[in-house]
């Protein structure tokens, strides 16, 4: 992490920056029946329901430092699951009220927060109709308002989902002004987001930034460098014949190059 970023800026008033982090990833598998496409998407909803996710996105926030205030989540029918968290920067805090009209209920106490950030999941696990091929999605969008910074948080998302392909994107927007009024557009140094990956993560995979420093907005997508077919396939095949093995680890790489270069490939 740079030395830049643990710089705190003195601000006239509140960090008024927005930094917003995208987590995309695809894990990918060859399912050859029906029953093992409808088996992989029965694990993937076992293993990324509603409840794990907000498990994942509570440390989250824990992780970047801020306060869950609110969260909602569902898992769809018949995939799928989404959870969203709404959390400050700073902690809750609660104002005492002292009610003098007996007439008019009113709470104990009122709920105050400085700044609004949320953290959310979408999960999109889907199938070929008839091409074997399994591909499970999640996007995870961490936006926070202030100084504390999503980047954080991204070690742990990485670690949380078996990736095959990972597209995240950081962004920093509006802008704040220190104590003499002046315009800042960022309040940290970035030069990549491959700065905040673990090094041990980025052996592990072939990575590419399409940056633009000047508007705050860094792109990293990645790859699995190895390729081991034994990891596709869903349920074992001991008998598989070479040529079943090479049509299979083709389809499983044209699917990685589509979704890696975001576009379809011509059969050959």
């Amino acid at each position: 992490m740079k030395d830049g970023y643990n710089k705190r800026i003195e601000l006239h008033g509140f960090n008024n920056l927005t930094k917003t982090l995208s987590f995309n990833m695809y894990d990918i598998c060859y399912t050859e029946t029906k029953a093992e496409k409808e088996s992989y998407i029965n694990y993937i909803n076992e293993q990324y329901n509603a409840d794990r996710l907000q498990h994942i996105l509570t440390n989250v926030t824990e992780i970047i430092g801020a306060h869950v205030l609110n969260v909602s989540k569902q898992d769809y029918v018949p995939q799928g699951a989404s959870v969203t968290i709404l959390v400050s920067e700073g902690p809750v805090v609660e104002i005492p009220i002292h009610s003098t009209d007996d007439k008019v209920p009113l709470p104990d106490s009122v709920v105050m927060q400085l700044d609004k950030s949320h953290i959310t999941v979408h999960t999109y696990p889907e199938y070929h109709p008839y091409e074997g091929i399994s591909t499970f999605r999640a996007d995870i969008d961490v936006s926070t308002c202030g100084e504390i910074s999503p980047l954080k948080a991204l070690p742990y998302l990485i670690h949380s989902f078996e990736t095959d392909i990972m597209s995240i994107d950081y962004r920093v927007r509006g802008f704040t002004r220190d104590v003499n009024g002046n315009k800042l557009f960022i309040d940290h140094d970035i030069d990549s987001i491959q700065d905040y990956i673990p090094d041990h993560v980025k052996d592990e995979y072939d990575m590419m930034d399409v940056n633009l420093h000047h508007d705050h907005i860094y792109y990293t997508k990645c790859r699995l460098k190895q390729f081991r077919l034994e990891d596709y396939l869903f349920t074992p095949r001991h008998q598989l014949s070479n040529m079943d093995k090479s049509q299979i680890t083709k389809k499983v790489k044209n699917e990685m190059d589509e979704i890696f270069y975001g576009h379809v490939t011509k059969n050959e």
